[in-house]
């Protein structure tokens, strides 16, 4: 075989295996849609219900001390409502899908750090609708993971995301200022890196890591924009930070 064709065939395998990733994520993506439709509408509704008989218990009840279990049922049963809430939007961003990448960003960050100390920054583009679907999937996982992980792990003060696009490409920049860690030990212990790292690659981009024990954490993931795509701006990367 000559040296042309063992390139080619090199190149046409890459593609596929890209290509089979790709479909690999959007399978996952739907299947995660799937079972966020089914807990919002049989487990959701059902909690509902529950609640509704629990108050009407409430109002029956004889004794304060009646009265009490009960209102200790509804907090259980509140919080499991917002558990189950924060899992289905984990499992499906409706927020990205009705407004889009950038709302969907804020809005996860936003809940991601209701509950920490961690105090959020963000530099994010107007408006990225014109992204394709599958890089906006891609682009918001990311964000989540990263967060999820800092927000679990890293004892950090605040976390930062840097969104541009422009000369082809989208670059999405974390940081956070917590203890860091080992990449490679990291991704043993499962923190959602090798994920990331499989997203980036199936899109053609790429990811990079920096970190350090008590020097925070940075993640650099580029992501090729096609050039069918209509963008806003050409040329260098730009960013604008939304209002």
């Amino acid at each position: 075989m000559s040296s042309k064709s063992a390139i080619k065939s090199h190149a046409e395998a890459t593609a596929n295996i890209a290509e089979h990733a790709r479909q690999l994520l959007k399978t996952q993506e739907e299947e995660r849609r799937r079972i966020s439709r089914e807990l919002h509408d049989e487990t959701g509704q059902a909690l509902m219900v529950l609640r509704f008989h629990l108050e009407t218990l409430e109002g029956d009840s004889q004794t304060e001390e009646q009265r009490a279990r009960i209102q200790e049922s509804l907090e259980l049963l509140d919080r499991t409502i917002e558990g189950l809430r924060r899992t289905i939007a984990r499992l499906s961003p409706r927020v990205l899908e009705e407004f889009g990448l950038v709302a969907a960003i804020r809005r996860q960050v936003e809940l991601g750090t209701k509950h920490t100390d961690l105090k959020p920054q963000l530099d994010l583009p107007e408006d990225l609708r014109w992204l394709d679907h599958d890089l906006q999937v891609a682009i918001y996982r990311s964000v989540q993971e990263a967060l999820h992980n800092a927000a679990k792990h890293s004892r950090a003060e605040s976390f930062s995301v840097r969104l541009l696009s422009g000369g082809a490409k989208v670059v999405l920049e974390i940081a956070d200022d917590g203890v860091g860690f080992s990449p490679r030990a990291a991704q043993q212990r499962g923190f959602g890196l090798t994920g990331m790292r499989e997203r980036a690659v199936a899109l053609g981009g790429s990811m990079k890591i920096r970190s350090e024990s008590g020097k925070g954490t940075r993640i650099r993931i580029v992501f090729p924009t096609s050039s069918g795509q209509k963008r806003r701006r050409r040329g260098p990367l730009t960013r604008k930070p939304a209002a």
